[in-house]
């Protein structure tokens, strides 16, 4: 049975610093993904904290984001302590984040647990995923385990990396089994061409790799300690003045700079042999592009998806999106076109082909260039 001091031992890291910048031209350096409502009244980074506060007091929950996206973050999220909003001084890649947050939490309790979880997931089930969530963080907490959850997946996608697992793990010793099933880590796949995903999806051995992770603050330091030293090293600076926000962001200025751009899959989790997989049995999206939404809308007979005033003859497979407020809403007409995806905002206008989605993010960078365009990043 779970006591107070042990809810109170956890804690939940958001990663919100991404730029989301393959949903331009609504996804602004300012305002990216995580902070946009794409499918409702709520941002996909209020939506992941309302998912963990059954599990987790909100003076528990940290927000890593970045200096432009601060004062939004800020506003979104006005239950939360404010020094608990914490800005990276400039991207670099998630071991760094995963670094500071373990900080931040160390400063806390050095006895605590923490899940580290993206801002930018869609879960409609959120009892599904509590329930994983509050499985691991009692395994976390039983040892030395780092625990990731593994989506099972629905198709060969090619866009997630892919975790294989071992043979189902006994119970603890003397606890009741989880209704979680729990597994050893045996392998970590990069993005996979088609055909071998299809493998692996068949093979029934193969996991997404979802991104989240959960671990103690003593577990995630001596896995830095061990495969990232300099790494491990800023975590002991920013442990010693995490309770002091001014003189942490000064101390985050001078450190980030000289950090190694490094995700924490490369990082640690690839090296270390102690990882288990929590069995994510739940509808997951990670919302890469633009075409994850057809996901999430009810289509029109022809397949075409919208969110818009849309008229169109002879067009098929579509994702049609007005973001701009309804008084400024005028009727998007369509002729003939097919598979294509078609955005408005008050200031600019995308037309892609959706094979063609993930290429958006090269756009953004050519815009970022050219001085007519860089207010629209």
């Amino acid at each position: 049975m779970k006591t107070k001091s042990d809810v109170l031992n956890r804690f939940v890291i958001i990663m919100a610093g991404g730029r989301g910048e393959r949903f331009w031209p609504l996804s602004r350096e300012k305002t990216p993904k995580q902070l946009l409502r794409l499918l409702g009244p709520r941002s996909f980074l209020q939506e992941a904290v309302e998912r963990v506060l059954p599990l987790v007091p909100a003076k528990n929950i940290f927000v890593i984001t970045t200096e432009a996206q601060l004062p939004e973050v800020r506003r979104q999220l006005p239950k939360l302590p404010r020094q608990n909003l914490v800005a990276e001084p400039m991207g670099r890649d998630t071991c760094a984040a995963v670094t500071l947050g373990a900080a931040l939490v160390g400063a806390r309790s050095t006895t605590g647990v923490m899940a580290v979880l993206p801002a930018d997931h869609r879960i409609p089930d959120a009892k599904k995923f509590q329930q994983v969530l509050h499985d691991a963080f009692d395994l976390a907490a039983r040892g030395q385990a780092i625990v990731t959850v593994g989506i099972k997946p629905t198709e060969p996608a090619t866009g997630y990396g892919y975790i294989r697992v071992g043979e189902p793990l006994p119970p603890p010793e003397g606890a009741k089994p989880y209704k979680t099933p729990f597994y050893r880590a045996e392998q970590f796949v990069e993005k996979p061409p088609f055909e071998r995903a299809l493998e692996y999806v068949n093979s029934g051995r193969y996991r997404w790799n979802a991104g989240m992770f959960i671990w103690s603050f003593v577990t995630i330091t001596e896995g830095l300690q061990k495969h990232q030293p300099e790494m491990y090293a800023a975590c002991q600076r920013w442990f010693h003045a995490a309770a002091q926000p001014a003189k942490l962001a000064k101390l985050l200025a001078k450190d980030y700079p000289n950090l190694k751009r490094i995700s924490i899959d490369y990082a640690l989790m690839e090296h270390a042999q102690n990882v288990l997989v929590a069995e994510g049995d739940f509808a997951w999206d990670d919302f890469g592009s633009w075409t994850a939404l057809a996901r999430h809308l009810k289509a029109d007979p022809e397949g075409n998806c919208a969110v818009a005033d849309f008229v169109h003859v002879d067009a098929a497979r579509n994702i049609i999106f007005d973001a701009r407020t309804k008084d400024r809403r005028t009727p998007i007409a369509v002729v003939g076109l097919r598979d294509a995806i078609l955005v408005q905002t008050d200031d600019a206008v995308l037309v892609a082909h959706k094979s063609q989605a993930q290429k958006v993010r090269e756009l953004v960078r050519k815009l970022a260039t050219d001085p007519r365009y860089k207010k629209l990043v």
